[in-house]
């Protein structure tokens, strides 16, 4: 069964000034969004908690550099993305 993604107002705010500042990223971006609805724990999503003020959160991989924070709910199979950016900014 696939995942639901469950977009945000905020979460579209953020993805759209992310995409519009890192336009070489929308393809790798859009695959990594159409990957978490198939299969969230697939290896190449790098799929992981977080730990201190973030530990609810759980981050995904879009490459090295730009993650995406999510809640993850597995038990009605639904994904809500928090923030999406370079690694070391979305953690703040």
């Amino acid at each position: 069964m696939k995942y639901k993604i469950i977009y945000t107002k905020s979460y579209i705010k953020r993805a759209g000034k992310f995409v519009k500042k890192y336009p070489q990223l929308v393809g790798q971006y859009e695959k990594t969004l159409k990957l978490l609805e198939l299969d969230p724990f697939h290896p190449s999503l790098k799929l992981h908690g977080l730990s201190g003020k973030l530990s609810e959160l759980f981050t995904v991989s879009i490459n090295l550099s730009f993650r995406i924070t999510l809640e993850l709910l597995i038990s009605e199979k639904e994904i809500i993305p928090i923030n999406v950016g370079i690694h070391d900014d979305i953690y703040e």
